[in-house]
């Protein structure tokens, strides 16, 4: 299992994601690793070893796909089928989804959108983020970062979005780093 953990600071943090070609992995190293900077707790698991970790046994979660055909890939979506049936049987889903305290996520997709752009990701945050409202969950934010459509040269030259070979790129990282930063500091502020 891709898992790391390094202690200090009173947040404790689940990265889960899956990566088909390392576009969003990149992201979520980049996450952990600035978290880590800001002193969080942090356990990063690719989804498919992730099954037993227990996303109520964190402060933050945040979880990253990339985008296909709209939706988040196989992976994620049997994940979260498992996740979402484990925790209806444990009767942990409410009827109308009350905020349960302490309990927050970060949602975010890497996309190439060749053919409509950000559209082409809006659908996979908003479904992942159903999953931890259900749970009781504040989504705190959706992260959408370009990345590079590997395998179609033209998809990742003559799309939506241009030229978007090589991303994301060191700007695209930096972004989420600087995302990171402010998102920890507003968690230190409640």
């Amino acid at each position: 299992m891709t898992q790391s953990e390094k202690s200090g600071g009173g947040v404790k943090a689940l990265i889960l994601y899956w990566s088909g070609t390392g576009n969003t992995r990149k992201v979520a190293e980049t996450i952990r690793q600035a978290l880590e900077c800001q002193n969080v707790t942090v356990t990063m698991s690719n989804v498919e070893e992730a099954y037993g970790l227990d996303v109520l046994g964190y402060d933050l979660v945040i979880l990253g796909s990339p985008s296909y055909t709209w939706r988040p890939p196989k992976p994620v979506l049997d994940f979260l089928d498992e996740k979402r049936k484990y925790h209806s049987e444990r009767s942990d889903i409410k009827l109308c989804a009350p905020k349960v305290p302490g309990r927050r996520a970060v949602v975010f997709c890497s996309y190439s959108g060749p053919h409509t752009g950000i559209n082409e990701a809006i659908p996979v945050c908003k479904y992942m983020g159903q999953f931890f409202e259900h749970l009781g969950f504040e989504v705190l934010d959706e992260w959408y970062v370009v990345g590079e459509f590997h395998g179609r040269e033209d998809h990742s030259t003559q799309g939506r979005l241009g030229d978007i070979r090589g991303r994301p790129n060191q700007q695209d990282l930096a972004e989420i780093s600087d995302k990171v930063s402010r998102l920890v500091a507003s968690l230190k502020k409640t």
